[in-house]
């Protein structure tokens, strides 16, 4: 193994860096949230497969190097900087490289060739990923849909009610078409929102995301409160998380956050990621006695941590 490589890993987080050596802390800072955007993410460039005999190619918006490895060309961004090792993580944009001044550049070409297995297919996971997402993007409308918990939420827009203020609420379970069960589908909820019915998208975006929010918290409170006892540890608080690469993350002192679009996937995933931070509070790493850890109240973690991996939530816009 190369020695100037730096080693990290994150579970909860797409920017994903070169795996090997544990994380000391659970917790790493988040990145600022983004102001919206209706532009489509960038995602790394692949030529179509008409386009014989052309090298693949993955380039970053960014890039200021370029380096052959395999069949594929790929266009990293590189910095140089205060720093004691060689360090690479794929991200949506593509790859990005940051190494010691220090360090001459047929040194950091080598250690691209080490790991270019690696940076490969987390590269054309990345783009797979964000495909996905593109195919994804809620149309914020009346009838829309979107996921949640396993189940397909409709959006009906009723001016008509107030919903005691709260602005969204689902159709009672004994309405006429509230609950849909359709073989081989997710059953179908109907979420009334208390806007007009000329509401702008944005408007009925921000009464969902209020309404989810809500329920987020409900959930995660009751899935902390289940799984901390099976595993002997007691959080503290509990915070929403809006960001875009981290499901979620664990301190010491027993402060958990999780991000709340956890709810567009189904129960077992998300009681996967509130085990996962939960095990944090006995190990904070992420070594063997912590998925150890981990699989001792959850079995099969690893179907649905490979679950969480291969669906795509709704892109918000």
């Amino acid at each position: 193994m190369h020695p100037l490589l730096r080693f990290t890993l994150d579970l909860f987080d797409t920017h994903q860096a070169v795996p090997g050596t544990a994380v000391p802390q659970a917790s790493v800072p988040k990145p600022k949230p983004k102001p919206r955007s209706k532009s489509k993410p960038t995602s790394p460039v692949i030529p179509s497969a008409s386009m014989a005999g052309q090298a693949v190619q993955f380039r970053h918006p960014h890039a200021s190097r370029e380096v052959r490895l395999g069949h594929a060309l790929v266009a990293y961004e590189f910095k140089r900087g205060q720093r004691r090792s060689i360090g690479f993580s794929v991200g949506p944009h593509g790859l990005a490289v940051r190494a010691p001044k220090w360090v001459p550049l047929v040194e950091v070409d080598a250690a691209l060739q080490e790991k270019s297995a690696w940076i490969l297919r987390k590269l054309q996971e990345t783009h797979e990923r964000h495909a996905r997402l593109a195919e994804h993007t809620i149309d914020w409308r009346d009838g829309a849909s979107l996921p949640f918990l396993g189940q397909t939420l409709v959006l009906k827009l009723d001016p008509a009610h107030g919903f005691a203020a709260a602005g969204a609420a689902l159709l009672p379970a004994a309405a006429p078409g509230t609950v849909v069960h359709l073989p081989g589908h997710q059953p179908t909820l109907t979420l009334c929102l208390s806007l007009p019915h000329h509401a702008s998208p944005d408007q009925i975006r921000d009464v969902v995301q209020a309404w989810l929010m809500r329920q987020a918290r409900r959930v995660f409170q009751e899935r902390l409160d289940h799984f901390g006892p099976l595993l002997g540890v007691q959080w503290k608080k509990l915070a929403l998380s809006n960001a875009g690469t981290r499901w979620g993350s664990a301190k010491s002192d027993g402060s958990i956050r999780l991000n709340w679009r956890l709810v567009h996937f189904s129960m077992s995933v998300l009681d996967y990621v509130v085990a996962h931070e939960l095990s944090h509070l006995r190990e904070m790493n992420h070594s063997p006695r912590f998925w150890e850890t981990v699989q001792s109240v959850l079995p099969n973690y690893a179907a649905m941590r490979q679950q969480l991996k291969n669906e795509a939530a709704p892109r918000w816009s």
